[in-house]
Formats: structure tokens, sequence, C-alpha cells
């Protein structure tokens, strides 16, 4: 080069330009998911060091509802003159032993009760001539619903909080019912027993109350179910249904608090 001015000036900006590569951080060098995939490092999003649940930790909890209702002469839209008691009650017992650092591995029984006695109930559409009158008189249900389940979970700690923490829980259950159905006079009735089987998965929360106690929220997400029911009526008529459902959407109906205690 003629000019040895501006070939030390090349060198002076090839050596400096060398010098601030050298010094650049990390995540300037590396991809835009390398970069991602740091600042939630950074963050404690993705990091698993943090123990939640120890080894060798005991859960055991469970969550319980009860409902009950009474009506006298109550009318709801169409329905006239409602004589009715009933109530619902739900236990769900869970136990589960954690395997390793944030992983549990348990079991859950469920089990439900449902009772309904109408006592009369009407429904009138139309007018008196024309119109349709349907009635109800002496109506009797009472069903039973157990299922048993095996749950594995794993815990996600929120950075390095030991108070909250997300966990993501997958069961596989296995179940039955037995209902009967009472009407009129003379009585016609009719028996059913169900089969269940399902796999779901269900997010949820803990959060710590004191040392040893936590509330738990969790929702079913997705899942697959196929339930089996056989009726026999009037001890004559046997009839059965079949049914599956494959769920990949939150289900506002199987919304869960309960009590956990880590033992």
């Amino acid at each position: 080069m003629k000019n040895p001015i501006v070939f030390l000036t090349l060198i002076c900006f090839l050596i400096a330009g060398h010098r601030l590569a050298a010094k650049a951080p990390v995540d300037t060098l590396v991809s835009e998911k390398g970069i991602i995939h740091q600042t939630k490092k950074k963050r404690g999003l993705i990091s698993m060091s943090n123990t939640f649940v120890p080894k060798g930790q005991w859960i055991a909890g469970t969550s319980a509802s009860f409902s009950t209702h009474t009506n006298d002469n109550y009318t709801f839209i169409v329905v006239e003159g409602i004589n009715s008691v009933g109530h619902t009650v739900k236990v769900t017992p869970v136990l589960a032993y954690a395997l390793k650092k944030n992983m549990a591995l348990g079991g859950r029984f469920t089990y439900s009760r449902t009772f309904l006695k109408i006592d009369k109930a009407e429904i009138k559409l139309g007018d008196e001539d024309t119109g349709i009158n349907l009635s109800a008189d002496s109506y009797y249900a009472l069903s039973h619903s157990y299922e048993g389940a095996v749950i594995w979970r794993q815990y996600v700690p929120f950075g390095n909080s030991k108070r909250f923490a997300l966990f993501t829980e997958m069961q596989l259950g296995l179940g039955g019912s037995q209902a009967k159905f009472a009407a009129d006079t003379p009585v016609r009735g009719t028996y059913e027993t169900g089969f269940l089987m399902s796999l779901g998965i269900s997010p949820g929360l803990v959060a710590f109350a004191t040392n040893n106690m936590a509330i738990e929220v969790n929702v079913g997400v997705m899942g697959i179910s196929y339930n089996h029911v056989k009726q026999v009526h009037n001890q004559v008529t046997v009839g059965e249904r079949s049914s599956s459902m494959m769920n990949f959407k939150v289900n506002i109906f199987s919304i869960g608090l309960g009590v956990a205690f880590y033992l």
C-alpha cells in the first residue's frame, strides 16, 4: 500500500475490533434462542436447583365438599310447584412420596354420593287446553361413584422461593359407579352400574401457609376417558351405554381446592 498512514489506520481498526469482540458479553455472541435461554436462567424461571420438596418427604392431603338443598313449592322458570330435597358429598384423600427432589409418586381416591328426592314438580307449556303439561311424582335417585388413581407430580419452584411453586400432575384412574332411580306408584325403578377409566393432566399451584401445611389449587386441562354403563329396568329390560371423550381445553368444572401436609 503506497500510503502508510492509511495502512496504519486500517491495522488499528482491526486490532480494536478484535479486542471489542473478545470483551463482548456472551449474550451478544450467541443465537437469539441462546439469549432467551440465558435470560430465563438469570430470572430463575427454569432453574430446578431449588429444593422445594426434598427426597423422602411424604405428602398427605384431602379435599372435601358438601352441598344440600330443599325446595318447598318453588318455581324455576317453567317448572312449577317443586317440592324436593337433596344433597351431594365428595371426599378425595391423597397420599404421595417424593422419590427424588421436586418429584412425587402416589395415589388418590375419590368418593361421591348424590341423593335427590322429588315429591312433586310440574312443567307447563302453553295454555291449559292445547299446552303441554308434564309432572313428576315420588321421584327418587341415589348414586355412588368411586375412583382410585395413580398420580405422578413434578414441582417447578418460583425461582428460589420455598413457599410458592407450580406443579404438573399426571393421573391414571379406574373407577365405578352405582345408581338407582324410582318413580311413580306403583314403583317403577332402574338400577345401573358403571365403569370408568381416565388419563389426565392437571397443572396447579401450591402455597405453604405454615412450614408443613400447604394450600393446593389445580385444574384439568387435558384428558382421555372411557365410561360404560349397564342398566336394568324393572328387573326385566337391560340397556347399555358406552362413551369416550378426549379433552384438550381447560375444564372449569374440574377445579380442585385442597389442603396438603408435607411430612
